[in-house]
């Protein structure tokens, strides 16, 4: 078990939370009413800050419920939330909708899955190994 130290920054703010014991992703709500007009981009306010220990992160993802009832989705999905940074988390939602679509503060908007991070060693070099793929993408297997 890891644990995340979380401060409230806005008053009535809940804890993001694990709906069901079995979730990867623990819920997280809305500090504020907002509306994000059909087509709109929004960093909507959480009213949290956390301390997530060296070697972790935490990812922003959409929730399914809203991306596919609503058309409200995680515009750089997944967000990242880095260990070092301690300021408000918020959520950047893009409404693909075509309508307007309102959020009241408390409504749950994204999920957040805790992750463990590796760091890479870069190597520099003039030559890679070949494979049977090579420098085949986009596509390149069909559709």
């Amino acid at each position: 078990m890891v644990k995340i130290k979380i401060n409230i920054l806005k008053n009535g703010i809940s804890l993001p939370e694990y709906k069901t014991e079995h979730s990867s992703g623990m819920d997280i709500c809305s500090s504020e009413d907002i509306v994000i007009k059909k087509g709109g981009i929004s960093a909507v306010s959480t009213g949290i800050a956390v301390e997530i220990p060296p070697g972790y992160e935490i990812q922003v993802r959409p929730r399914s419920g809203l991306a596919l009832k609503h058309g409200i989705g995680v515009l750089n999905s997944p967000g990242t939330v880095d260990a070092d940074y301690r300021g408000e988390v918020k959520v950047i939602l893009f409404n693909f909708s075509s309508g307007d679509y309102k959020i009241k503060k408390g409504d749950r908007i994204a999920q957040l899955v805790l992750s463990k991070v590796y760091k890479a060693e870069i190597v520099e070099s003039k030559e890679l190994s070949d494979t049977e793929r090579g420098d085949g993408g986009f596509g390149h297997t069909g559709y």
